[in-house]
């Protein structure tokens, strides 16, 4: 895959989301006659508290079908890695409702192929969308209409490349066994390496519980709470830390703003993921209002010392996938998008991150070099606190490290 034909993608607040550039794209779903209903599935506050909030917006947005609204929310449960069948359940259950025309699941955990199967199998007018699938890209894209997920290949590299330019001579990854086994992530990480090596900086992998074992979420924040102070002893202050889990996220950042060392971003990006908890901070005024937790966010890392050293996106990724699918597949039933087409993709994406800058494509296999027609990739610039705005969205990502695996 050619970085020269990355789709940029620019958020204007006067005039929506412009898609830069085209692609083949596939004719339009469909549109569902009279009345329907859509499916959202996320984990629970305590795994993916963003993803959860996206949906509350669209609730407010649609209403709940509870209520007579459009929207039907569920949950999978938190270990979804030991309650395999009740994951499925939970999301192919949604094919249940008559009236159920899209089931968007976000995040899409193991058990989101399977359940899209089963869904099919009995009602295949439903449109499957999964946002940020866990799954290998071949396998969540033989049973979901639409897939979307991070940028893994270029931000592998843009990370790296970003903590480089802030100073950084160590980057530490933290993880676990179970997402090392995802290619998005195994991929990602051998990028990483890669760039690492290219800017001479060092690469280190730790391992941390994973909180859908025995340990449960608890242990796991407790271990990453008892283990960073040891970890910037070794690594020094001028290291960079990420990790994988979005449970891990708010006691790494409490403990490296007391100890030190650097964050680029989330796995998931957001001032929402970690920050409140980790600051000690409110951010129940500034509920929905992006710009306003980011400034409240900004101001209390630099109140702390943190200037230049944590960063996010400006836009809550998690809350802007589960909101912007949702209204993508609601503008795909009413016969005003089509559901593969990116530029209306990137307008339903656009309505909740007005002026943030994008950069996308479509996913190419590293292996075989085919260009999937129904999973994109997508990612934010990055934002540093105390900072602004590092350029990210407007970098060309060399070549070579879209041939790594």
């Amino acid at each position: 895959m050619k970085k020269s034909l990355a789709l940029v993608l620019c958020v204007l607040l006067a005039s929506g989301f412009l898609f830069a550039q085209g692609a083949q794209e596939a004719p339009a779903a469909a549109p569902a006659a009279g009345d329907f209903h859509i499916g959202i599935v996320t984990g629970t506050v305590s795994q993916s508290e963003d993803d959860l909030r996206g949906a509350e917006r669209l609730m407010e947005e649609y209403g709940s079908v509870n209520d007579g609204g459009k929207i039907q929310h569920v949950t999978y449960p938190d270990n979804f890695m030991d309650e395999a069948e009740t994951t499925i359940s939970v999301i192919s259950g949604l094919a249940d409702d008559p009236k159920m025309k899209a089931i968007i699941v976000n995040q899409a955990i193991p058990g989101t192929t399977e359940a899209f199967r089963r869904i099919k199998e009995r009602r295949p007018d439903i449109l499957t969308i999964a946002g940020e699938a866990h799954e290998d890209p071949g396998v969540i894209q033989s049973a979901a209409d639409l897939a979307v997920n991070n940028d893994f290949v270029a931000r592998g590299y843009l990370i790296i490349r970003t903590a480089h330019e802030l100073g950084c001579d160590t980057f530490v990854h933290i993880s676990f066994p179970r997402h090392l086994s995802y290619e998005t992530m195994s991929r990602r990480v051998a990028i990483m390496r890669a760039t690492c090596e290219e800017f001479g900086m060092k690469f280190v992998m730790e391992t941390a519980p994973d909180p859908t074992s025995d340990v449960g979420v608890a242990g796991a924040q407790q271990y990453i709470l008892e283990k960073v102070p040891a970890w910037i002893e070794t690594y020094g202050q001028n290291a960079a830390f990420f990790c994988t889990n979005d449970a891990h996220t708010e006691p790494l950042l409490k403990q490296l703003m007391t100890y030190g060392g650097y964050f680029i971003e989330a796995d998931l990006p957001s001032p929402l993921m970690g920050y409140p908890g980790a600051l000690g901070i409110d951010l129940s005024a500034e509920a929905g209002d992006f710009k306003a937790i980011l400034a409240k966010v900004e101001a209390s890392v630099v109140a702390k010392g943190g200037a230049g050293r944590f960063g996010t996106w400006a836009y809550s990724y998690g809350y802007t996938t589960t909101a912007g699918l949702g209204q993508h597949a609601i503008n795909v039933l009413n016969g005003e998008s089509e559901l593969l087409k990116l530029s209306d993709l990137m307008k339903a994406y656009g309505k909740y991150t007005p002026g943030a800058k994008w950069n996308g494509s479509f996913y190419t296999d590293v292996n075989t070099g085919v260009r999937a027609r129904n999973h994109v990739l997508i990612y934010q610039d990055t934002y540093m606190m105390g900072k602004g705005y590092m350029g990210n969205a407007d970098l060309i990502v060399p070549e070579k490290y879209f041939a790594i695996k």
